[in-house]
């Protein structure tokens, strides 16, 4: 694996064990310090380079690739040529440089949705993290110019909504407070033109009239999306509750929830403390079908159903499953003219889901993805228009959303990080906490003062977070006092990605995203180029280089 727990050159630790991502395996709320991208929230993109220079030199220490993951392919350079440029630009080293590099993107059928950054948030739903969070994550998604996904479950968890009684969707949600103040905060800041709210449909949501409701209240305002599932676990999602009352609540929504709170000998176990706490799961989807044909049926008539609703855009939402879904995904999402179609590996982050499940189920994203590509290039063979995809699955650095668009290439428009844009969240609010403790209880910080990891750095949002005056020159000092710390980290956080970004594609010798390629990588062992069809190392342009040699 690339990642230990330290890292000397950029003065980063992970206080748990690092996985895949970077990030480790348990990211909590109120955690001091300091992995790369919780520093990188705070410093942006300083934090590219080894720390204390003028005093040292810097090495690799990633030469070794053993195992098949995205941190065995490694990333081309190239020593001539400039492609992509914009219609402003020459091939004047002056042009060529890597700030001009061009990061937007879009995905869509019919409309298209434009982005500033090939990047999109993972589905933020009825986790009690999501909530309390959520101002952070949605504005900073909202002034990144990103889309910005809300999960499943937030009308029915919620106690405020008023959901009507029988089978009609139409209009059996009465209210949806939660889900309302979310959307609207994406709204209030969103980037005129660019970025997008998503909204996430499970089996409850479907039952519960929430595309209606979002339909007749903000029209295509909104993008809907269909799950079939994530990478992190292979049933539907889950909370933890830890009051008898609110599981009972939960139970009585429609929820299964686990143990029964309403067994007597339940209450009595949770009365005498042997029973701390419940879990709500969500149905499994799809228990009614048992054929291809059926699947692909069922999927065709909820999108035209969710057109007929007025949504123009209608996204697809799919988890680590077999390769028979995984073209199923592909071939129905395309046939559907679906806009996007996110795809989601093992190895992805979780709010709360089995442990052992996320260790041992699906296909692990590097394998699901190089299918994908191959699958859609099958169709694309065939003349179709294939959906544009985003691939999301343990993401968290900017040579990670290189290689996941240059591997799915050119099907993939961006990519989808989870857990790691969440952390600046966290980061700000207890930042905030800090400094203004009238705010600390509505924001849920969790820090009494500034620890040294923080305190090193600065003392105040001004001179704390890099991004701060960028965000203050878009909206004016008089705005800036209702954007809450965790938006300003998010968007410091977005910018080391993005100049990280464009640092290894100027490298490549690519200045628009859509001149990214599969031939921009090549594999560190020869079992990734297997899996991936990705070439060695040693292999790629092995026979151009003997040309040259023999000329």
């Amino acid at each position: 694996m690339r990642f230990s727990k330290s890292n000397d050159a950029l003065g980063t630790t992970n206080r748990g064990n690092p996985c895949e991502s970077s990030l480790c395996t348990l990211c909590r709320a109120d955690c001091q310090g300091k992995c790369e991208t919780w520093l990188s929230s705070l410093v942006g993109r300083k934090l590219l380079y080894p720390r204390s220079f003028g005093m040292v030199t810097a090495g690799g220490n990633n030469t070794t690739h053993v195992g098949v993951s995205y941190n065995s392919l490694r990333i081309q350079g190239y020593a001539y040529g400039a492609h992509g440029l914009s219609n402003k630009m020459t091939n004047d080293p002056d042009d060529c440089i890597f700030p001009n590099v061009n990061l937007e993107t879009e995905f869509g059928k019919k409309v298209k949705t434009k982005i500033r950054i090939p990047l999109m948030t993972g589905a933020l739903g009825s986790t009690f993290i999501a909530e309390r969070y959520w101002d952070s994550f949605a504005i900073g998604g909202a002034l990144c110019g990103i889309p910005v996904v809300i999960g499943e479950n937030v009308v029915g968890v919620d106690r405020k909504s008023k959901i009507g009684k029988g089978k009609t969707r139409k209009g059996k949600i009465k209210g949806a407070p939660e889900l309302e103040r979310r959307i609207d905060g994406y709204l209030r800041y969103a980037d005129k033109g660019y970025g997008a709210i998503i909204i996430q449909l499970n089996v409850e949501d479907t039952r519960n009239g929430v595309a209606e409701f979002v339909a007749d209240k903000y029209g295509n305002k909104c993008i809907i999306e269909l799950k079939w599932g994530q990478g992190a676990k292979d049933i539907g999602g889950e909370i933890q509750v830890t009051s008898l009352e609110y599981a009972t609540f939960l139970h009585e929504r429609g929820y299964v929830v686990d143990p029964d709170p309403t067994k007597p000998e339940v209450k009595k176990a949770f009365k005498e403390g042997a029973i701390k706490s419940f879990a709500r799961h969500s149905r499994l989807g799809g228990t009614n079908l048992s054929s291809v044909e059926q699947v692909r049926e069922d999927f065709m008539s909820s999108a035209e159903y969710l057109r007929s609703l007025g949504f123009k855009r209608v996204t697809l939402k799919t988890g680590s499953y077999g390769m028979e879904e995984l073209a199923m995904a592909i071939k129905f999402a395309t046939d559907a003219e679906c806009d996007l179609l996110t795809i989601d590996g093992s190895g992805g982050g979780t709010g709360m889901s089995p442990w052992n499940m996320m260790q041992s189920w699906g296909v692990p994203s590097i394998n699901l993805h190089s299918k994908a590509y191959e699958y859609a290039s099958i169709l694309a063979a065939k003349g179709a228009d294939v959906v544009d995809m985003s691939f999301a699955g343990g993401f968290a650095l900017e040579d990670h959303i290189f290689k996941a668009i240059a591997l799915g290439a050119p099907f993939t428009k961006l990519i989808c990080m989870g857990r790691a844009i969440m952390i600046p969240g966290y980061l700000g609010s207890n930042i905030e906490g800090v400094l203004h403790p009238e705010r600390k209880e509505k924001l849920f910080g969790n820090w009494d003062k500034l620890p040294k990891t923080v305190a090193n750095i600065g003392d105040s949002a001004e001179n704390l977070f890099a991004s701060y005056f960028d965000i203050e020159k878009k909206l004016g000092k008089k705005e800036m006092k209702n954007i809450p710390y965790g938006a300003i980290a998010f968007c410091t956080l977005a910018d080391k990605l993005s100049c990280g970004l464009q640092q290894l594609m100027a490298g490549a010798r690519k200045f628009s995203l859509n001149q990214i390629e599969r031939s921009d990588l090549f594999s560190g062992n020869r079992e990734t180029a297997q899996e991936t069809g990705i070439p060695h190392v040693s292999d790629v342009n092995d026979e151009g280089a003997k040309k040259i040699l023999n000329s």
